[in-house]
């Protein structure tokens, strides 16, 4: 018997773009003094980062795969393929790299080996929606002789920020930002630039604030006036806007913004419409605030961006799109009065109207939600870091 563990030291969240490392152990859990204790052997052990796609078929139209590709795997290449067995198709891999061959280990003892791999920049994010699903995952295949390939699946969270795809990165040393107080070898100066542009570029776009007014109006006149500083954000931060009805001639009674995400697939695989077949376009709502505003003349809300959430993207098969969905309930009599007259001749009774008539309808705004820093995300949102498998 033999344990494999793979550990991801700093946590299970990337930025597209950014090495991945993984410590990988080997033991012979079997203690020295035990008397069935027998040296262990693995012919081999490899790695190789993959992403999955799944469509839904109720949802999305794909072609038929190519017949013209061979199942069986061509003797030139490796027998380890970690996406065998697993749901959907492989849309993204990496090289697969040898980690050992010909291990053999005595009761007790262990033995760990360092994975490195940059994850893909052309890639999709990892995201999980109605119509899509694209996952990414370390597999680490071992092998006995004689004996089946054993897979071990560690899940990962990839998060994309476009526009990274086009970094020529500096080739004098003095000009990448470094520190002079740490010592980093030649594939850490690369990935600490990156992640280091990736910040500075994320700050850079959501830290403009610049006030934007909206008039909100039906059919009969202004409502009021919503504002907001910014329509660029990052994940874990929060959306305010403030909502002015004191100068709207017309009474609002209740108003609710939710924010959303908008799933829809791209026309050109979009399934025809029919018996059985689910709409091209989801949403899905992660904060909401209601309030009932009647007699309230200046209002504000705060709906928090979950970390959990996945950023706006777009592949050749899906959008993904973040918006605030506002739907307002308005008084359809002019001048409307629900309070009691403040001066009366005498006491008495004051009921309010048991019916108003009213009228609703809806706005969208679309704001842009962009990634932020995989070490927050893992902090904030933690997931497994570890996984094991016993041979």
């Amino acid at each position: 018997m033999i344990e494999v563990v793979a550990e991801l030291s700093r946590g299970p969240v990337f930025l597209a773009g950014e090495a991945l490392e993984c410590l990988v152990t080997v033991t012979n859990p079997l203690p020295p003094t035990a008397t069935s204790a027998s040296s262990e052997a693995l012919a081999w052990a490899s790695a190789q980062i993959h992403c999955q796609f799944h469509a839904s078929e109720s949802r999305v139209a794909l072609p038929p795969p190519d017949s013209s590709q061979p199942d069986v795997q061509p003797d030139s290449q490796t027998v380890f393929l970690p996406h065998r067995g697993e749901r959907g198709q492989c849309i993204l891999s990496t090289p697969p790299k040898i980690l050992f061959c010909d291990l053999r280990l005595d009761p007790g003892e262990s033995k760990s080996y360092s994975y490195s791999e940059v994850l893909p920049t052309e890639g999709p994010p990892s995201f999980r929606g109605q119509s899509v699903k694209y996952v990414y995952k370390l597999t680490i295949g071992c092998q006995r002789v004689n004996s089946p390939i054993t897979l071990l699946r560690v899940p990962l969270r990839v998060l994309v920020l476009t526009g990274l795809q086009d970094v020529h990165f500096p080739q004098d040393e003095a000009v990448a930002p470094s520190s002079p107080f740490l010592e980093e070898d030649e594939s850490g100066k690369k990935d600490s630039w990156l992640a280091e542009l990736a910040g500075e570029r994320l700050m850079a776009a959501t830290s403009c604030r610049s006030l934007h007014l909206y008039n909100i109006s039906d059919g009969r006149g202004k409502v009021g006036t919503f504002g907001i500083f910014k329509s660029v954000y990052r994940l874990g931060e929060d959306v305010v806007g403030t909502l002015n009805l004191g100068e709207g001639t017309v009474a609002c009674l209740q108003f609710s913004v939710s924010l959303q995400t908008e799933e829809r697939v791209q026309p050109e695989y979009q399934r025809r419409r029919g018996t059985g077949v689910a709409p091209s376009v989801s949403h899905v709502t992660h904060a909401r605030h209601q309030e009932s505003c009647l007699h309230t003349a200046r209002t504000s809300f705060s709906l928090p961006i979950p970390l959990c959430s996945t950023p706006g993207f777009c592949t050749a098969i899906v959008s993904l799109k973040w918006r605030l969905h506002f739907e307002f309930v308005t008084s359809r009599e002019p001048g409307l009065v629900l309070l009691p007259p403040l001066e009366q001749p005498e006491p008495s009774t004051w009921t309010g109207p048991e019916q108003v008539p009213v009228d609703t309808f809806s706005w969208d705004l679309p704001i842009k939600v962009l990634p932020t820093s995989p070490t927050l995300v893992s902090y904030a949102a933690p997931g497994p870091s570890t996984t094991s498998i016993t041979i």
